[in-house]
């Protein structure tokens, strides 16, 4: 039986934890509230990162903006790309927000020993293309298709990764 009040409405203790496939530098764990609620265009995600590890690798958006609200813990924002990379301490109650932009890349880590717990709150536009400068990946997300070769389905949508190698001319292969 269902014991939520109403279909728009969650109490983050009525969703259970979900915790992706760990990598060496990743280890968190995430909640999706909004789409439990329903949201179709905005995202908000809470995390728990566990000590020295990383949500996500560093990314910048070209189509949809981020914005992080950190609950306990702290650690260090990484934003910028190239030489205008900074390394920002953050802490409970900071505020921040990473607007669309290739250039705005932006990778939050838990440099502390204790839990490093915030809100993600995201637009959800498509199509979206991301970079991540660290490993010189492009990311593609587009509205999931049924059946579309190599194109791994991710939350209902459809992803895929490409390295970010020398760009071809617009006629290349034709």
């Amino acid at each position: 039986m269902n014991s939520r009040r109403h279909a728009h409405v969650v109490n983050e203790n009525d969703i259970e934890w979900a915790r992706p496939e760990t990598h060496k530098m990743f280890g968190a764990a995430r909640k999706r509230l909004g789409g439990e609620v329903g949201a179709e265009k905005i995202g908000c995600t809470l995390f728990e990162v566990e000590p020295g590890k990383r949500a996500f690798p560093m990314h910048a958006h070209s189509m949809n903006e981020e914005a992080v609200y950190v609950l306990a813990g702290t650690g260090t924002l990484r934003i910028g790309t190239g030489d205008a990379e900074q390394q920002v301490p953050i802490r409970a109650g900071d505020f921040m927000a990473f607007p669309a932009s290739l250039r705005l890349a932006h990778q939050i880590v838990n440099t502390s020993e204790e839990v490093l717990r915030y809100l993600c709150i995201s637009t959800q536009s498509l199509p979206e293309v991301l970079v991540y400068p660290d490993s010189k990946k492009v990311g593609l997300m587009v509205q999931a298709e049924a059946g579309l070769p190599d194109w791994p389905e991710l939350r209902g949508r459809s992803f895929k990764l490409l390295r970010d190698e020398d760009s071809l001319g617009y006629y290349d292969g034709e």
